[in-house]
């Protein structure tokens, strides 16, 4: 998939008022991705430091705490290095990352081959100008998510991800109390009773890489830009994944359509064991992994428990938070590191009250909360927008205009 899959809406909160019959809300999701990018591509003048403007850029990171890069590489990545880091750079690419590219095309390439032959002769499902292979059955559907689960964690041994620790939480470690959402859990005993599945995981968001976890995890469907479908390799696989597809350039009834989806998939999953799970990133764009921004309804309009799931990335030299660095300089040092660390903690299935039904942004601050003290993350009240704010001023003290 692309290297970052994130959505373009900004909290609903945010939005200016309008005296136009208000627009359904969009899919809550960080998956579809604008075509414009955060960060300007750099060029061969830029230079790499600019000491006139440092008290600018310590008012911008208490600013936009939540984007700050600080491992040794710096600033969009962009910091001098020592010279003991240029010979661990020096040593990695000519030794990781050809043997790294060459592994990662490969596994890419075998399942995208497993993809083609077990969708031979078959048309994908077809509703509202989508197209999946997900609702498949047998053993073609089968061998899909085995080896999908399979091949997503190879890929991450290969990008240096050699152990990853996994720690589940149950209710008696979370200590549900009614802290988080009043008077929730005398009713939500009653209804894990019914059942135990979530109708979909929410995730905190904070690299691209996530994506190849939750797939190693759970295999689940995703929302992605529909220009996706049509990338060579990637587009198959996003189909077998079940991905639900948003034209970004679209107007409202576009989202409207893709809401009314999600929503229809999160409920399938809740009520059929055998139907793909959908997967949401509810804060709407990538942090540097310490913070955690408000979220965004779409994964809990349904009305169904959520599957909470935390990510951290511990590092010491380069964190693979994808925050205020390029994609292109991004994947390259991380290549470039010999070992990846990743810690995942899974809290029990949260179900919602009644009060919490009748309100969705009630159920996700609610959720939120619970992730932010269960996950020791800073809660924060800014969004996306924010962030291109923060990328263009640090486009405006690294790159000569």
């Amino acid at each position: 998939m692309e290297s970052e899959l994130k959505t373009l809406n900004p909290d609903p909160t945010q939005a200016e008022p309008s005296s136009k019959e208000p627009e359904p809300e969009p899919v809550d999701e960080s998956l579809a991705k604008d075509d414009r990018p955060l960060l300007k591509p750099e060029t061969e003048s830029a230079p790499t430091h600019n000491p006139t403007r440092a008290p600018d850029l310590e008012e911008l990171e208490k600013k936009y705490a939540a984007y700050v890069r600080r491992d040794v590489y710096g600033v969009m990545g962009r910091r001098d290095l020592p010279l003991e880091e240029k010979l661990l750079l020096g040593v990695a690419v000519v030794t990781l990352v050809p043997m790294r590219v060459a592994s990662g095309m490969t596994v890419l390439l075998i399942y995208y081959l497993i993809c083609r032959i077990c969708t031979a002769f078959l048309s994908p499902n077809r509703e509202e100008e989508q197209e999946d292979y997900a609702h498949m059955g047998g053993w073609r559907r089968a061998v899909i998510v085995q080896t999908g689960r399979f091949l997503s964690r190879v890929m991450l041994f290969i990008f240096g991800f050699y152990w990853i620790s996994e720690s589940h939480r149950d209710n008696e470690d979370v200590g549900f109390n009614g802290r988080f959402n009043g008077e929730v859990q005398t009713e939500s005993k009653d209804q894990a009773q019914d059942s135990a599945r979530p109708g979909v995981i929410v995730s905190n968001h904070v690299s691209y890489l996530d994506i190849l976890y939750h797939m190693s995890s759970s295999f689940p469907s995703f929302v992605a830009k529909r220009s996706v479908a049509k990338l060579p390799l990637v587009g198959l696989i996003s189909k077998c994944l079940g991905c639900v597809y948003v034209q970004r350039e679209s107007k409202s009834s576009d989202f409207k359509g893709v809401s009314g989806i999600v929503n229809e998939r999160i409920k399938e999953a809740h009520q059929n064991k055998s139907a793909p799970m959908m997967m949401l990133f509810p804060e709407g764009t990538t942090t540097n992994g310490d913070f955690l921004l408000p979220f965004k309804t779409g994964a809990f309009l349904a009305k169904t428990p959520v599957l909470p799931v935390i990510l951290r990335y511990p590092y010491q030299r380069f964190s693979p938070a994808w925050d205020s660095i390029s994609g292109a300089r991004h994947v390259f040092f991380l290549l470039c590191q010999f070992v990846n660390y990743m810690e995942v903690t899974k809290l029990p299935v949260y179900y919602p009250s009644q009060q919490e039904k009748d309100d969705p942004r009630l159920y996700a601050e609610n959720v939120r909360r619970l992730m932010a003290h269960e996950g020791s993350l800073v809660l924060s009240d800014i969004g996306l927008a924010e962030k291109r704010i923060y990328h263009a001023a640090l486009n405006g003290v690294f790159c000569q205009q």
